[in-house]
């Protein structure tokens, strides 16, 4: 069996530092908003090319945080797109805010560029583009948009830790940068945790109160915040993670590399890299016109696979808004009965790739 993710392999390879570290924090007694989430808030701010990051508890809650921070609140607007995790709708109306979704470019899977000024009324506030599946989006001319119509930039950058753009990190190519530490992240955690990092002084500071239910560092409750914080345990993992980070992200793109040479000439549309973008390759998402019975094939010969998303997010229950039909993002709405996401991990060996290709290869025309 080749399963989609497989973070024992993971654990196993860092096993003592991991151990140790988990030793430590025990041992000092300190598991809230101690001296490891300062030191991988500073180092991971450092990581991204920022000066400043804020440990939070859940990505979702970074992106809500994020835009409180903004005074977004009710009766704004935030433009997203369609195709993501709920999660980043979840975090927008979390703010109080509602999401205005765009339908996505058809080769990067990101948010279309060209459709998001239309979409801009009086009730905007803020762009939150979504690096899916670990590819920046073309944050330049989503910057300059928000230029012109003074508009703030919060990045979902929940799966592109360690992505690129013009030789930038992502999450600091905005006005804030939201991620997730979820275990299956490129670095992840052994439980939930979140990051929001800026340049920004006073949303960094702002940001630290509203974690810690709205307190600041003279103790006093002067606005209502919420409960995230990022605990001291995961801290202490992220730290030892965040140094193997980049050789990870390589040893990804070598494999995503694998499976382009063996899949190019084949009926399955490969990912493809958008200009001015470096992948990290969270995950390696391909399309097949009959993806669920390649999928189910594939689970018969053993190999796990996954959907990033089965349906685009307002056609979810919880999700639905009366400005939005089916039809509303026909290209995401398309892609999401097409994308199929195969196994993807630094730990995967050639000979594995190479056998999920060769059952792809044995099923597509």
């Amino acid at each position: 069996m080749i399963y989609f993710g497989d973070l024992k392999r993971n654990y196993l390879s860092i096993q003592k530092e991991i151990d140790k570290s988990i030793q430590k924090v025990l041992q000092k007694g300190w598991f809230i908003l101690g001296s490891e989430v300062q030191e991988f808030e500073k180092e991971f701010a450092r990581y991204c090319g920022v000066k400043y990051g804020v440990g939070v508890a859940n990505g979702v809650e970074a992106i809500q945080i994020a835009l409180m921070s903004l005074g977004i609140s009710k009766d704004d607007e935030v433009i997203t797109p369609a195709n993501s995790c709920p999660a980043t709708a979840l975090g927008i109306h979390l703010s109080g805010a509602s999401p205005v979704y765009v339908d996505i470019d058809s080769e990067s899977y990101n948010i279309d560029v060209s459709k998001i000024e239309k979409l801009i009324n009086k009730k905007t506030k803020a762009i939150l583009p979504v690096h899916l599946y670990g590819q920046t989006a073309q944050i330049d001319e989503i910057n300059k948009i928000a230029k012109k119509f003074k508009l703030k930039v919060v990045e979902d950058a929940c799966q592109a830790h360690g992505a690129m753009y013009k030789n930038k990190k992502s999450g600091g190519l905005g006005d804030l940068g939201c991620f997730s530490f979820y275990p299956s992240k490129n670095l992840g955690a052994y439980g939930d945790g979140g990051m929001i990092i800026t340049n920004d002084f006073k949303l960094a500071e702002k940001c630290s109160s509203l974690r810690n239910y709205g307190k600041n560092e003279k103790g006093e409750f002067q606005e209502k915040g919420i409960n995230s914080r990022l605990d001291e345990l995961q801290a202490a993992i992220l730290n030892v993670k965040l140094k193997y980070l980049d050789k990870w992200i390589e040893r990804r793109k070598y494999l995503a590399n694998l499976y382009n040479t063996y899949l190019k000439d084949s009926s399955v549309i490969i990912p493809k890299e958008d200009k001015n973008c470096s992948h990290n390759y969270h995950l390696y998402v391909i399309r097949y016109r009959n993806r669920d019975g390649l999928r189910n094939y594939l689970k018969e010969k053993g190999v796990g696979t996954a959907i990033h998303y089965p349906k685009v997010i307002y056609l979810e229950k919880a999700y639905q808004d009366k400005n939005y039909k089916k039809g509303s993002c026909p290209i995401a709405e398309k892609y999401s009965q097409e994308i199929l996401s195969l196994p993807m991990y630094p730990e995967l060996t050639e000979k594995e790739i190479k056998q999920i290709s060769k059952i792809i290869l044995n099923y597509v025309d």
